[in-house]
């Protein structure tokens, strides 16, 4: 027979000595959630330790992440591949034992945590893949997607405003495989939260749609079982659980005090915590009845190989949709993905068009697409304006049987992103989402967590400058671009034209390690012939798209919509004598990895003037033009006029910048 409390214990006890040790950590949720924790990995959650990548897995996220020493003991007890030494080095430098979980560091945590209300998102973003990746491959008696996402919030989580955004959309989405466990105890950092925190949570979630379980006492294991039992009988509504619990739960000083939260308990109280849990053993020492009673190992591998037995059926039945799910479950591409992005090219080459790059990315989508039953795409009430959606594809209708390829988000920026990282990481699909350039900065820290994980969701921004026009300076990015390249791991792309759109969109869907954010202007631009030298270095983010003379003596770079008005001045430079390359610098942020020989014959040193252009801010740019280099770019907040009156406005025009240029040079 389970001893639920001594398991429980455990883990309490581990969470109090691995923070000690550190001197650094938050001990309270672990010790106040540790039985709901017990009661789920225990008696409900289907998993394998000895293979936490299983398809058919439930996800687990623990989205209050400053308690990352429960799933850790959890983790550990239950038998994956995280020792007791692992433990010890709660914190410390390379260890797989973080402050905050980390995904790829552990195995066993599906996502990065610790910006509150994220995980909760991430979660939402899991149960939606799962429902849809179901509908597309579940036969009669062969569900082989079938599995729950549950997520562990505090009070915290629930302040952020990412948790409307996607608790809305859970229940409007009838996510009924989404388990959210709310750690009700009243505490945070500041201390009691009623003098900040003091909605109704369970009508705020039965209005969302969500069925809402109250009075669930956190530490009473029938309770949190049954209450588990009935959220997993309703297949229509996200389930709230509401447990309400004591933080430090067996600190006698500490209980229930914000003193726990985020501070060691220090050693008195520790010996303290011991005697008042009956727990008699040195630190980090757990008898073998815990580790029995929480081991996973058998029952996991069990439900492993029903399931595999059950897809070796599934294969001989359904032998195609059997290799697509495994090919889209580990973000493997077409095997010929090369070749297509290749005739892709060619055909945007062929088209010929002068169009806005926003139209050129939906044309890219149509092409794509019919190779890509994994696209899942997606806006944020801006679909019309940022072309998102393809002509195969259909928009999910929670009424309709939840058919789609195509994601209505509503205004919600960042919560879509946030979901869009929590699509990818649950597998199956190459999920992308859109909004105005303006609008990434609501997404920010989504778009740093997706950078941080290495995962590889594709984030769509259009109306990419002073180009959007009437709608003014609210609308008008000016410093969106550079804070997006300064993202450690984020691949940014502004293409010029249709064929650095195809370019983008073909890399951006090839990667697995590195998220991209695809950047498109409002504003027609005019299509520009290339050789195939140039062509065939798109690829490297920057490249020579004109030179006339090996010995530079003007040197002009430029992105976006600015590469067409600079190949004006280019022509009108070299009909006067001058010896100029353009350059076209679609992505600064793949240019830069380039080797250095590369960099130098793209970007000469010896080039006399250096010239960037760019309808943004300027600052980024003296590293390819040095401090002496002019750069025509927009330093103040932009104006309500006509797109074309801006650009003469701000000195973005072919005119305007050659004469810049001619100044600069007679200087």
């Amino acid at each position: 027979m389970t001893n639920y409390s001594l398991l429980a214990n455990a883990i309490r006890m581990l969470s109090v000595d691995a923070v000690e040790k550190a001197n650094s950590g938050h001990p309270g949720m672990p010790m106040g959630m540790a039985e709901i924790g017990v009661v789920l990995w225990k008696n409900h959650l289907k998993h394998n330790p000895a293979n936490p990548k299983w398809i058919n897995r439930d996800r687990f996220v623990l989205s209050n992440g400053h308690g990352s020493m429960l799933i850790y003991s959890l983790l550990h007890l239950t038998g994956y591949n995280l020792g007791i030494e692992d433990i010890k080095q709660f914190r410390q430098f390379g260890s797989k034992t973080p402050g905050h979980p980390e995904y790829g560091y552990t195995d066993g945590v599906e996502t990065t945590t610790g910006p509150l209300g994220q995980g909760l998102a991430n979660a939402v973003g899991m149960a939606l893949a799962e429902k849809l990746l179901a509908h597309q491959f579940n036969k009669p008696k062969f569900n082989m997607i079938d599995h729950h996402t549950y997520a562990f919030v505090g009070d915290g989580c629930l302040m952020e405003g990412i948790s409307h955004e996607v608790c809305s959309f859970a229940g409007t989405a009838n996510l009924g495989k989404l388990i959210v466990f709310y750690d009700d105890n009243g505490i945070s950092i500041d201390g009691e939260v009623k003098g900040w925190f003091s909605e109704d949570v369970a009508t705020r979630f039965k209005a969302y749609g969500w069925q809402v379980i109250e009075g669930i006492d956190g530490h009473n294991i029938e309770q949190i079982d049954n209450a588990i039992n009935v959220a997993k009988q309703n297949a229509t509504q996200p389930t709230m659980i509401m447990c309400k619990t004591t933080i430090g739960m067996g600190s006698p000083n500490k209980a229930g005090k914000e003193d726990c939260h985020g501070s060691p308990l220090g050693s008195k109280e520790v010996e303290i915590v011991r005697k008042e849990l009956g727990w008699n053993y040195e630190p980090f020492s757990i008898p073998s009845e815990v580790y029995q009673q929480f081991d996973c190992r058998e029952h996991g591998c069990s439900l492993e190989s029903t399931w595999n037995n059950l897809f070796a059926e599934y294969t001989k039945q359904f032998t195609d949709l059997a290799t697509d799910l495994k090919r889209r479950i580990t973000h493997q591409l077409p095997d010929n993905w090369q070749q297509i992005v290749q005739d892709g090219v060619s055909f945007a080459i062929k088209k010929h068009e002068t169009i806005a790059t926003r139209k050129a990315s939906q044309n890219a989508l149509d092409y794509y697409a019919q190779f890509l039953p994994e696209l899942l795409g997606g806006s944020a009430d801006l679909t019309g304006s940022n072309l998102t959606k393809w002509k195969d594809s259909i928009t999910l209708d929670p009424e309709n049987n939840f058919i789609g390829n195509y994601i209505s988000y509503g205004v919600r920026e960042f919560g879509m992103s946030a979901m869009l990282n929590g699509i990818y990481l649950h597998g199956g699909f190459k999920p992308f989402g859109g909004t105005f350039l303006m609008f990434s900065e609501y997404a920010r820290n989504a778009l740093r967590m997706a950078s941080l994980m290495k995962i590889a969701p594709i984030f769509v921004y259009t109306h990419d400058s002073i180009g959007l026009g009437e709608d003014g300076p609210t609308h008008q990015p000016v410093e969106q671009i550079a804070t997006l390249r300064m993202i450690p791991n984020m691949n940014v792309w502004r293409p010029c034209d249709t064929v650095e759109t195809y370019v983008a969109w073909g890399l951006a869907l090839a990667e697995s390690s590195t998220p991209s954010s695809l950047i498109f202007s409002r504003q027609n631009l005019d299509y520009i012939q290339r050789d195939e030298k140039s062509l065939s270095e798109i690829s490297r983010g920057g490249y020579i798209l004109r030179s006339n003379s090996p010995d530079i003596e003007i040197l002009i770079i430029a992105t976006g919509s600015e590469v067409g008005l600079s190949l004006l001045a280019y022509e009108t430079l070299i009909n006067n004598g001058h010896k100029v390359q353009l350059v076209s610098m679609p992505s600064t942020s793949v240019f830069d990895k380039q080797d250095v020989e590369y960099k130098r014959t793209v970007i000469p040193q010896n080039a006399k003037f250096k010239v960037a252009i760019e309808a943004g801010v300027s600052n980024p740019w003296y590293k390819y033009v040095g401090m002496d280099g002019l750069i025509i770019g927009v330093d103040t907040f932009g104006e309500s006029a006509k797109a074309s009156d801006l650009f003469e406005h701000f000195g973005l025009t072919a005119e305007k910048v050659l004469q810049k240029i001619n100044t600069f040079i007679r200087n």
